[in-house]
């Protein structure tokens, strides 16, 4: 954004349509900082021009992820002539998202989450270590035997979507299917989605949901030792599940299961190749990869944004929040706070606080799925550090996804 545009144009929506360029996709942190100094909790219009709050410090994010003043379902507390604003494509998405833990509260979020819980607690996760290193090492060497490598289709895409693949108990040779989908079903998750883009995404939530009702069938009929499975055995056992949220857990688990991890691969190396001291830092002190791992996902988070509903009238940031305000957490800001982390622009794999960044969220919600994303992340940059020392980013001119919310390279050629 130019800074005459900067100086002319209130940080609203004007503000989130500058999100789409390419000078806010290469880098958003110089927007959330002007966001930020102009106020940590700004007024602002928002996504459908129902009003918003955007919230860019990291104590703010923190508190309205803990609080019981906010949550997800607003459909509950938005007032009727708010509710009318929103295109009828989009409400029935949300219709279909009702299943989905993700987008529910306390019980059913409470209850949905329990459900699958058990399969990504830090032991079990760490169970996986060895068969996750053989998939990264089976990938290297492929892409050693060809002699080039995208970091992104060759290697931070296929790693996690055959882990969570196999996890569920469907074939891994579909991930091409389900690439198409979940790169579909983001799109929904943007600020700035049309109207056509909820009909799209609805397509894609039908033919996913269409998929894996027919793997959920087969395990009736066979069952196997995985994750669909087990959340069959659950339900015949007598837990709350019915089929639709046993079919919205699937599909979250699979498309969430990848998403954030192929972003930290990718965004990860590209700042450590960026900071070619820190890379060689982290080489000499393998040691230091656990809290590097922390410091890439603060530093330049898979995760940019969610959002809240307001459930009663409170403050935050020393503004009063109404009840069915919209609240927009920009977590990617508050991993830049200055009052949270001191030279935050900096990459430093050693910084001590690193592990109180947003990009898993916090409270209720924290992704089920870090513990996970940690492993592999760790996997990953552990084994390009053995395999491929030298690794260095073939091209400047890199692309961006066209997402605010979700932040990664849509391709990232390097040289070996």
């Amino acid at each position: 954004m130019s800074e005459s545009v900067q100086r002319q144009t209130p940080p609203g929506l004007a503000g989130f349509m500058a999100m789409m360029g390419p000078e806010f996709l290469a880098n958003p942190y110089p927007f959330y900082d002007r966001l930020r100094n102009l106020s940590p909790v700004l007024r602002a219009p928002g996504p459908l021009e129902i009003g918003a709050w955007l919230v860019t410090s990291h104590s703010a994010c923190s508190s309205v992820l803990r609080s019981k003043h906010f949550g997800k379902e607003g459909q509950k507390v938005l007032p009727p002539e708010k509710l009318a604003l929103i295109p009828q494509e989009s409400m029935e998405l949300v219709e279909r998202r009702r299943n989905n833990m993700l987008f529910r509260d306390p019980p059913d979020h409470t209850r949905l989450r329990g459900l699958v819980s058990q399969a990504f607690t830090p032991r079990t996760i760490e169970g996986l270590r060895p068969h996750i290193g053989e998939i990264a090492e089976h990938l290297l060497a492929q892409a050693k035997a060809r002699g080039q490598m995208d970091l992104i289709s060759d290697f931070a895409f296929p790693l996690p979507i055959i882990v969570i693949a196999e996890l569920l108990g469907v074939p891994p040779e579909e991930r091409d299917r389900f690439k198409a989908w979940s790169n579909q079903l983001i799109v929904g998750l943007s600020p700035l989605a049309q109207k056509e883009d909820f009909v799209q995404v609805g397509k894609a939530i039908r033919e996913l949901d269409d998929y894996l009702g027919g793997v959920i069938e087969e395990r009736r009929r066979a069952p196997r030792q995985d994750l669909i499975s087990e959340l069959i055995q659950a339900q015949e056992a007598g837990d709350q599940l019915s089929q639709d949220e046993m079919v919205a857990t699937c599909r979250l688990l699979l498309t969430a299961g990848h998403e954030t991890t192929v972003n930290l691969i990718g965004n990860g190396m590209l700042a450590l190749l960026r900071h070619p001291e820190e890379w060689a830092r982290l080489g000499s002190d393998p040691s230091l990869l656990p809290g590097a791992i922390e410091e890439l996902l603060r530093y330049d988070s898979p995760v940019q944004m969610t959002i809240r509903f307001t459930f009663e009238d409170t403050e935050l940031g020393g503004q009063a929040v109404k009840r069915g305000d919209l609240v927009m957490l920009l977590t990617g800001a508050a991993n830049h706070d200055p009052e949270q982390y001191a030279e935050p622009g900096r990459l430093d794999i050693g910084r001590k606080n690193a592990h109180t960044h947003l990009a898993f969220g916090s409270g209720i919600h924290y992704c089920l799925g870090a513990p996970l994303a940690r492993l592999e992340g760790q996997i990953a940059i552990g084994a390009l550090l053995r395999h491929m020392p030298g690794l260095q980013v073939a091209t400047e001119t890199l692309e961006w996804r066209q997402n605010p919310v979700l932040r990664g390279l849509k391709s990232f050629p390097v040289t070996f």
